[in-house]
């Protein structure tokens, strides 16, 4: 294709040819602390956003990233599904819980069920698309699953389940 019919920037204007933000093809499932997570984040991004001043070459840039960030979580607030975690099953693993699960070792470890967006493994908190929360979902104390996994199958006993 030739360049000559490709619009170039001028001398003050940023390219922003960063692509949007990917969205997720999953219902975009919130616990009341990750819809808040995302209504925070967006409050301090339009906050930051109203700082930086527009005629700044610089500001240009940081501009585009932040409106690209603020159409992605406003669509995110948009289309979230809020789950009340005090409307779970309390003897079985749902959206939302808090699970102790011990290993083929007897360790034990703690994940909470959460969307998308509110994941941070190292946190122990996972994601409820991820295939240690598809293990556990549906599961009660006492009984085992199977975690598929990369590095090879994890045997895991469901210790406790907990919803706050």
């Amino acid at each position: 294709m030739s360049r000559a019919f490709v619009k170039e920037p001028d001398g003050d204007e940023i390219a922003d040819d960063q692509p949007e933000l990917r969205e997720s093809p999953y219902p975009n499932y919130v616990t009341p602390r990750g819809l808040a997570l995302l209504k925070r984040e967006q409050a301090e991004l339009t906050a930051e956003k109203e700082r930086l001043d527009p005629a700044d070459l610089e500001a240009k840039l940081a501009l585009a990233q932040i409106d690209r960030r603020l159409r992605y979580l406003a669509h995110r607030i948009e289309h979230a599904v809020p789950v009340d975690p005090a409307g779970q099953p309390k003897d079985e693993i749902a959206f939302g819980a808090t699970v102790r699960v011990a290993d083929e070792d007897g360790k034990t470890q703690d994940y909470a069920i959460v969307g998308e967006d509110e994941a941070d493994a190292a946190h122990g908190k996972v994601s409820w698309v991820s295939p240690l929360a598809r293990a556990l979902m549906g599961a009660k104390a006492g009984q085992f699953v199977t975690w598929k996994r990369p590095a090879g199958d994890a045997e895991l006993e469901v210790v406790a389940i907990k919803y706050e």
